[in-house]
């Protein structure tokens, strides 16, 4: 623990009523992330200081830290009742954004735009909200002014990409997610989504080239493998796709994954090592195909292997 902080808790034994060692100690312990100590300690505080909007501000901080939104809404609403500020605005809009508030988040950022019209993050958040209250086209304009306002801001221009491409408006779509990767070249849901659009278009060698880039950079991108793994199928790079996947569940048991390797040995009527495969999946708590369903192919597969392939 730092020496600052120890020096801190011992005047405070000392001396309980020392409030503004206690407030400095407040901080040190939040910066040094001992978060449930530094909340127990502003509480403390809040209550000979309840007036304080400073006080209410941290409080909120600490809240948010500590998973409690609820009461960081309290705290923060608490501040801006005292001493409203643009800072205590935003964070309760963040705030109000967690808590799925969209319509009260879009009255803190406007807020604060009245009196700062180039926060870029007021405007990146807004198009949050508008995007989840299925207003896409107010919330492409704000994501449009984040971009504007912040060239570099991959994330505004990742949700621009995904209006556009939920639009029909691919070739935009596109656009967008190049510019992101042109930013950030490991942006796994960019090659994600450009992967998408080109296996929809058509374009197989390059949908797999974007979904290899995909799981290259992560690896839990299990759409990713259920895509790869159809266009393998597909171009009959059987091989190739044993491969991705099997090397993929040295690392992890990933009962998707085993499913998916099951249904590339179904394909090739190689019915033991589907059935292997099968088995491996519905072991996994983590398979998300119904296990009713997958029960079924077993008890059929098996049937058949008992049977000689008979119906």
């Amino acid at each position: 623990m730092e020496p600052e902080i120890e020096s801190l808790q011992q005047t405070l034994q000392s001396d309980p009523s020392n409030f503004q060692a206690r407030r400095e100690l407040s901080i040190l312990l939040a910066d040094n992330g001992f978060n449930e100590e530094a909340l127990s300690n502003l509480k403390f505080l809040e209550k000979y200081f309840p007036e304080d909007d400073e006080l209410q501000y941290n409080l909120g901080i600490l809240y948010e830290k500590t998973k409690d939104f609820e009461n960081a809404k309290v705290s923060y609403t608490k501040a801006i009742e005292l001493n409203p500020q643009d800072d205590y605005y935003y964070n309760l809009g963040e705030v109000l954004v967690t808590l799925k508030s969209w319509d009260e988040a879009i009255e803190a950022f406007k807020t604060v735009l009245k009196t700062d019209s180039n926060d870029g993050n007021c405007y990146f958040n807004l198009g949050l909200c508008y995007l989840n209250k299925d207003e896409k086209n107010i919330a492409a304009d704000n994501f449009q002014k984040a971009i504007e306002l912040n060239p570099q801001d991959i994330f505004a221009e990742f949700y621009l990409g995904n209006i556009y491409q939920s639009n029909g408006l691919t070739n935009f779509a596109v656009e967008c997610y190049e510019k992101v990767l042109a930013i950030s070249p490991d942006y796994s849901w960019a090659y994600f989504n450009l992967a998408s659009i080109a296996y929809k278009d058509g374009n197989i060698e390059q949908a797999k080239e974007y979904l290899l880039k995909t799981i290259e950079y992560n690896k839990q991108d299990i759409e990713a493998y259920k895509l790869l793994t159809k266009i393998c199928i597909k171009e009959n790079e059987i091989e190739e796709i044993i491969t991705i996947l099997k090397t993929r569940l040295e690392e992890d048991n990933i009962g998707d994954l085993y499913y998916l390797l099951a249904h590339v040995y179904k394909f090739i009527q190689d019915n033991e090592s589907y059935l292997e495969y099968l088995e491996e999946a519905i072991g996994c708590i983590n398979l998300t195909y119904q296990k009713k369903i997958v029960q079924q192919e077993i008890d059929l597969i098996k049937y058949k292997l008992e049977h000689g392939g008979e119906e």
